[in-house]
């Protein structure tokens, strides 16, 4: 392959970077291409009816469903950053992505990923207000204070991430870098850097201890309390009854936390390894495509709005409530 670097000062500058991707036979890669394909479009479909199913139909419009949609809507655009570039390299030569091509990716993965961290803590303060202080629930979870943490969320992630980009884009690499991933993440970057690029490290750990650690003992809290009032309800249909209202969430977190800690509480140096490819597919992949699955199937309004949907029937006049009626 040509080399696809400019000379600038005296400096080689990495224009292109080689993502190594999932070196196999020509076969297998045909196989993967048309596993990874059918997952992302499936993923995509199973996010959209539940955005379409919380926005049409009356008894979906609640503060948790509210920040569902939020996380159905991000998580499309999750799989977007990297599914298209992934499956294009399983049926190329050229594995080559650009540099500017490499730092957005970048930029819009750790965006989206920063936003969940802190939107799946979000939903679980919603669930331990819902079960914990049920009569004031519709008090305390207005359409201002959703509106307002679903925005912080955001804000959040856009900001985390601009703030490391601003470190690892301006690291030097030398020729054309192999990265051993399928996408452009921050340790592989780091790895193939040809200066010190401690700096980076550090602002790189420092934020994300922020990002996991911050909303994880929120979570961990807010499950802890909501543990304590659930085993202080005396019959076993009402433990059960407050038990249903958060399991689909709390299986999402523990799916999402699981497997993004064992990639990024790890040194830079395990990306080596191709192992972590394959957690990464779990994080990146799989888990976008479980969590649709595990909403619909523990929450019976979800499956009713999404039977509504599917089959074309009409929405009844609850569709104008607000999502906190």
């Amino acid at each position: 392959m040509i080399t696809k670097v400019l000379e600038v000062d005296n400096h080689t500058v990495t224009t292109h970077f080689i993502l190594l991707g999932f070196p196999t036979q020509p076969a297998l890669q045909l196989l993967l291409f048309s596993v990874f394909l059918a997952t992302y479009l499936l993923t995509l479909l199973e996010n959209l009816l539940i955005i379409l199913a919380i926005c049409t139909d009356g008894p979906l419009h609640k503060p948790m469903y509210f920040f569902l949609s939020h996380l159905s809507f991000l998580e499309m655009w999750y799989v977007t950053v990297i599914s298209p570039k992934m499956l294009v390299d399983f049926l190329s030569y050229d594995k080559s992505i650009s540099f500017n091509g490499c730092m957005t990716q970048l930029y819009f993965f750790v965006t989206f990923v920063c936003t969940e961290y802190i939107l799946l803590a979000v939903m679980a303060y919603d669930r331990y207000v819902a079960i914990c202080n049920p009569l004031r629930y519709l008090v305390i979870m207005t359409n201002q204070l959703c509106g307002t943490l679903a925005g912080g969320c955001w804000f959040c992630g856009l900001m985390t991430a601009m703030i490391k980009m601003v470190f690892i884009a301006q690291l030097h690499y030398c020729g054309t870098p192999r990265i051993n991933h399928y996408f452009c993440d921050i340790s592989p970057l780091l790895n193939v850097s040809c200066e010190d690029s401690s700096q980076a490290e550090l602002v790189d750990f420092f934020l994300a201890l922020m990002v996991i650690a911050v909303p994880l003992c929120v979570v961990v809290a807010s499950y802890a309390t909501i543990l304590t009032t659930i085993l202080s309800i005396p019959s076993a249909q009402g433990r059960q009854k407050a038990f249903s209202t958060c399991a689909s969430h709390l299986m999402v977190v523990i799916l999402f936390y699981s497997t993004t800690l064992f990639t990024y509480a790890r040194p830079k140096l395990m990306y080596a390894y191709n192992s972590n490819k394959v957690v990464s597919v779990l994080y990146t992949v799989i888990v976008p495509l479980l969590n649709p699955a595990i909403y619909c199937l523990r929450n019976r309004e979800v499956k009713a709005a999404l039977k509504k949907i599917i089959l074309c029937q009409k929405i009844g006049p609850q569709g104008d409530e607000t999502f906190n009626s």
